[in-house]
């Protein structure tokens, strides 16, 4: 079956994961980061399809995203089910290809053990050194209280402003954008991400443990006129982990075209 296909999978503490498919071959999923998801991010279908020769790709709306629901209380845990859950109806093993923080929630996946043949990972947002501010410590904090409190829209501008680093005035001007309604839906999951990265964007060294038992093939990728930290972050975590390779692709800043994309993934599997 070569044409999309949109189904869901149901995680282990009943959390209903919304996914669609496209191709046929060996099972490709691709997880969004922070506030993304395919509907919004149409270069997951556009990687689908060119793969769609050799792989079935699966995209899917991370919990409480989308289509798919949510069950309290929020663990990271609970998310590598629900991978395992989508790797199981896609049928294990599988490659998994993580955008931004979906790189490190398949990080994570591939220590705790998932049936993961393979990683591809685009521009993990590790903060190591200096060159930006690290994430406020309070961070998670603040975005929970924000939410709690019924201001989605504060815990959006949050996000934007101490994780991706947008001036104040530039989300002001977002904020009035059609955009901000899908921001504000997605505003309780932003905290999800900020577990998954913990300690990753303070500034310091990449924790040495915490993917030990990462041993799969893993590219490790980033665009080319990206922002000068993520080039550094990538780096850090290719020299981390020994089946790692670094790879720069055409891009600019936090994405990368499709067809360059699909490029990477191809031969990244031809060669492992």
């Amino acid at each position: 079956m070569t044409e999309n296909v949109s189904a869901a999978a149901v995680s282990a503490d009943g959390t209903v994961i919304a996914f669609t498919a496209w191709g046929q071959g060996e099972p490709l999923i691709i997880i969004d980061g922070a506030t993304a998801y395919p509907a919004i991010n149409p270069t997951n279908e556009e990687v689908g399809r060119l793969l769609g020769d050799e792989f079935r790709t699966y995209a899917y709306d991370r919990r409480g995203r989308g289509e798919s629901t949510d069950t309290a209380p929020y663990a990271v845990e609970r998310e590598i089910e629900d991978l395992a859950a989508l790797i199981e109806v896609a049928g294990a093993p599988a490659t998994v290809f993580g955008w931004s923080s979906g790189a490190v929630l398949a990080l994570d996946a591939a220590a705790a053990g998932l049936s993961i043949t393979r990683l591809a990972l685009f521009e993990p947002p590790f903060v190591v050194d200096d060159s930006r501010p690290p994430l406020p410590a309070d961070y998670v904090g603040r975005l929970d209280a924000a939410v709690a409190d019924g201001r989605p829209g504060d815990a959006a501008e949050l996000f934007m402003t101490a994780a991706v680093g947008l001036p104040a005035e530039a989300v002001d001007g977002i904020r009035q954008s059609e955009f901000w309604p899908i921001m504000e839906a997605v505003a309780p999951t932003i905290a999800y991400d900020g577990r998954i990265m913990g300690n990753t964007m303070s500034g310091a060294p990449l924790p040495r443990d915490r993917w030990a038992a990462v041993t799969v093939p893993t590219l490790v990728m980033h665009g080319t006129g990206t922002f000068p930290f993520i080039i550094t972050g990538t780096q850090a975590l290719a020299e981390l982990l020994p089946t790692a390779t670094l790879q720069a692709v055409k891009g600019e800043q936090h994405t990368a075209p499709a067809d360059v994309l699909a490029s990477a993934l191809r031969d990244f599997a031809h060669a492992h």
